[in-house]
């Protein structure tokens, strides 16, 4: 005897029950043996799925017909996504447009993942807009309630204005330990939530979908971020990264294994199977289908997004004498400074710190040499000297190479880089004796500053000095002019100071001027980045693949720091710095297969 049931519409959206058939049923029955059957409506699936979560004691019969269930909605489910029609008017107000990589990747989550991704998208392609469809989503469908979203501290509010505004849900800011009970979607802070007491508080809960920006923090499996994220109660997890990988294919599986467990098997498995050495991967082709089944990743480009252009300018600028004289003898000064302590076997970053400050601004290194001196004490006669001289440098080349790139432009909105907070104040001093609205943006600046230094250069500003801290999550489309008064040594870095107003938005060509000291190490740095691996022509993708086939991108700045110390001349210097180039090249032809970066499907 078959027992038939037909569970009906039981509660869902007024929109839905004008739309949907009372007891409109799926074709295919949900069969638990051969005597039982259950035909569900699509919303009577919903609230059965929302039911369970609140049946601990539930017999395994019921828990696997919810499965069952769950394995019908995904393979019935209607191909237009509820928030598309929910959102809509609110959407053509503020202004968000979806893109179809972003609702092909809603889809696919929500769809064949089971609400467990990595979103891996490239810088600017949208990661937030896609994790807040389909946090959405799952909100309409009910199968959502209780949300956690963490975050860096410097991304935490600007989750929580994207979340209300673009997407109305009633998200709040984490302010004290009692709001982990008292709110259903919170955006806190990972530093500050895997402290006790918050800790405790968040892992005795039972969260329905929990969202981690910047993800690639949790590559180590040994960290506390790691431990803390995978003890969390969570039934849908996306994870947010545009790295998932950089220098060592274990990143990469205990990335994987956080959001999936048992996905690439144990590491010693995963390992015997899939790795040829820590960057080369084997069975290329196998690893990237266990990959496609629980990441995304859109790249620019055909296909995705065609970005406006970038236009790139290179700049040498001629130090003054007084400029040129300093440097000089600041780099005879470390170079013997750095002899010294290789033979002492001390560390040499505080004098290589100090060479590179001397490109930025002769203020950036006052500070540095200020700080040795002191350390110094009676052995500080040089350092004195040196000091002495960089205060009384007021003429600067590179201010006056920025004063007249921004004289070019008027009142347009530039953004300038720098990676140290004395040429940031250097830079403010002179800017605003030139009578232009400056604002900085820092690292020192609390979330609730960082949000009016923001607002401030939207509305009053002309030029937003900003150092390395602006370079992850700041949104300036508004704005399509970068100068980058001094030049990191990781590419990447550069990278992601462009991303900041080269991003879905962007609706100018985006115009970008890096300068650099002649006759400095910078000179060199430029070189490389312009002539030999032409950078600024790449998509991030392949600047990706080349670092990471070449040995990572952090590695390029320890053979610069190499060069540096082993060359004895500006000739063997400049050699050194071709070969290093020729080296990037090369890896830029080693075969795609190679490249961990290959892998992301």
């Amino acid at each position: 005897m078959e027992i038939r049931i037909t569970v009906p519409i039981l509660k869902n959206t007024r929109r839905a029950l004008l739309d949907a058939p009372k007891f409109e049923s799926f074709h295919d029955p949900v069969e638990i043996n051969d005597a039982f059957r259950v035909h569900f409506s699509k919303s009577g699936l919903a609230t059965l799925l929302h039911s369970m979560r609140y049946k601990p004691n539930a017999s395994w019969a019921w828990h696997r017909l919810c499965r069952e269930a769950e394995d019908l909605t995904r393979t019935h489910a209607v191909s237009r996504l509820l928030c598309l029609t929910h959102l809509s008017t609110h959407w053509e107000r503020v202004g968000v447009v979806p893109y179809s990589h972003q609702l092909a990747t809603a889809h696919r989550v929500i769809e064949e993942m089971r609400g467990r991704a990595i979103l891996a998208d490239e810088v600017g392609l949208g990661k937030t807009i896609e994790a807040g469809m389909i946090l959405k989503e799952y909100m309409l469908r009910g199968l959502v309630r209780r949300t956690l979203i963490l975050t860096p501290a410097s991304l935490s509010r600007q989750w929580f204005y994207e979340m209300r505004e673009k997407f109305r849900i009633p998200v709040v800011m984490q302010r004290s330990q009692y709001d982990w009970l008292r709110h259903e979607c919170i955006v806190a802070s990972i530093d500050t939530a895997k402290r006790q007491p918050h800790a405790a508080e968040i892992l005795s809960q039972d969260w329905d979908m929990l969202i981690v920006d910047e993800a690639h923090r949790l590559k180590n499996s040994r960290t506390q971020n790691w431990q803390f994220i995978n003890s969390i109660s969570k039934k849908y997890f996306l994870m947010l990264t545009a790295t998932p990988v950089q220098n060592d294919l274990k990143e990469l599986y205990n990335l994987i294994t956080l959001l999936k467990p048992g996905q690439l098997g144990t590491y010693r498995d995963f390992k015997q199977r899939f790795v040829q050495d820590k960057r080369t991967p084997k069975d290329s082709k196998q690893l990237q289908n266990l990959l496609s089944q629980v990441m995304i990743r859109n790249r620019r480009g055909k296909g995705t997004i065609e970005f406006t252009k970038r236009i790139v300018h290179p700049v040498a600028v001629t130090l003054t004498e007084q400029e040129q004289q300093f440097y000089r003898m600041l780099h005879n000064f470390v170079r013997t400074k750095m002899q010294t302590s290789l033979a002492l076997k001390r560390t040499i970053l505080p004098y290589i710190t100090l060479l590179r400050e001397a490109c930025s601004s002769s203020w950036a290194a006052a500070l540095t040499l200020k700080k040795l001196a002191e350390k110094a004490g009676p052995d500080s006669k040089d350092l004195l000297s040196l000091l002495e001289m960089a205060v009384n440098i007021e003429i600067s080349a590179k201010i006056e190479c920025l004063l007249k790139i921004l004289g070019e432009y008027g009142h347009e909105k530039v953004i300038v880089f720098t990676e140290y907070r004395g040429t940031q104040a250097f830079i403010k001093r002179h800017l605003e004796e030139a009578g232009l609205a400056t604002v900085n943006f820092d690292g020192s600046l609390s979330a609730g500053r960082k949000e009016f230094t923001k607002f401030l250069f939207s509305r009053y500003g002309d030029v937003m000095i900003s150092t390395e801290a602006g370079a992850e999550g700041l949104n300036l489309q508004y704005c399509n002019k970068v100068v980058n008064f001094d030049l990191p040594w990781n590419p990447m870095r550069l990278e992601q100071r462009i991303g900041r107003v080269h991003r879905l938005g962007q609706t100018q060509d985006v115009l970008v001027f890096n300068l650099a000291t002649a006759g400095t190490i910078e000179e060199h740095i430029l070189k490389l980045l312009h002539e030999k691996i032409n950078m600024f022509e790449m998509v991030v993708g392949e600047l990706d693949a080349i670092l990471s086939q070449f040995g990572a991108s952090g590695s390029l700045e320890s053979r610069v720091i190499d060069i540096l110390t082993k060359a004895d001349s500006e000739e063997e210097l400049r050699h050194e710095f071709d070969e290093l180039g020729d080296d990037i090249l090369k890896a830029r032809q080693l075969p795609s297969e190679v490249g961990i970066f290959e892998l992301y499907p």
